[in-house]
């Protein structure tokens, strides 16, 4: 006869090891789309078209006659390997993150699909705003703003292995800082804060900007404003979307309550 605990763990393993199953699928599906994405950017542009095309904005500043160099010998191999890889693996973003999405959405009730697919597809695309203002807006006025500085007897030939880091940085900088309205949606929304709470601490917040700009950009007033500006605006975004989200993603016996209180009544 078998005991209590052995029927209270009957038919768990098999969930468990059909969950570990799809999870393997799922990565192995990510790891392909971003396999597929590489193979394409090596095709066309390249390696070194991409690695090209990132340092526009560098090599456009650079006195006339001067180039980037690399010191180290497998550097013109491996930067433009890394580059490709990066580019890759954003270019196959939107499928990693429907893998991620097809994967949790199982175990979601229907509101809370509602709030995660436009917060999937929101923090994607402002993701891609940052880096996008980040290459065609804020590197141009930067590289202009330190080659006015440089002196006449110096000749400016930036290492690709630095330049890559500094892209890098840059990049995740600008990338996560335009994702203040998600992370203000988010905050709300679990109810560790409330809309009115965020909105007094809008001055605190301005503060914090410029503060966080000042430490991960560049010691320029320049690539400073250019980072905090756009946070405080889209601290504002976030309160407005926050409002939004909160009526669009309400539960059930939320809407019920609300419904009931509108009506002047108290649900059952």
């Amino acid at each position: 006869m078998s005991s209590p605990k052995e029927d209270e763990l009957a038919g768990t393993e098999q969930p468990f090891v059909s969950h570990l199953m799809e999870l393997r699928d799922r990565l192995i599906r990510a790891m392909l789309a971003v396999g597929v994405a590489f193979g394409l950017l090596c095709f066309w542009p390249g390696p070194g078209g991409l690695f090209d095309l990132l340092a526009v904005p560098l090599v456009s500043h650079l006195p006339q006659g001067s180039s980037m160099i690399a010191t180290n010998v497998l550097s013109p191999f491996l930067v433009p390997l890394k580059i490709t890889l990066l580019a890759a693996f954003l270019l196959a973003l939107p499928v990693v993150l429907y893998q991620v999405w097809a994967f949790v959405a199982p175990g979601l009730y229907s509101h809370e699909k509602r709030l995660v697919m436009p917060l999937v597809v929101s923090s994607t695309l402002l993701f891609f705003s940052g880096v996008a203002f980040c290459y065609f807006f804020v590197f141009g006025k930067v590289f202009t703003f330190i080659q006015s500085f440089a002196p006449k007897s110096i000749t400016a030939a930036p290492d690709i292995e630095a330049y890559l880091g500094f892209v890098m940085n840059m990049f995740i900088a600008f990338g996560a800082a335009f994702e203040v309205p998600v992370v203000v949606v988010v905050l709300a929304r679990m109810g560790l804060v409330t809309v009115t709470q965020l909105k007094q601490f809008r001055g605190y917040f301005i503060v914090l900007a410029f503060v966080i700009a000042a430490v991960i950009t560049p010691p320029d007033i320049v690539s400073q404003l250019a980072l905090a500006i756009p946070m405080c605006l889209l601290y504002e975004v976030g309160l407005w979307a926050a409002n939004a989200f909160a009526r669009y993603t309400r539960s059930p016996d939320a809407e019920a309550q609300a419904e009931a209180e509108k009506r002047g009544g108290t649900t059952p």
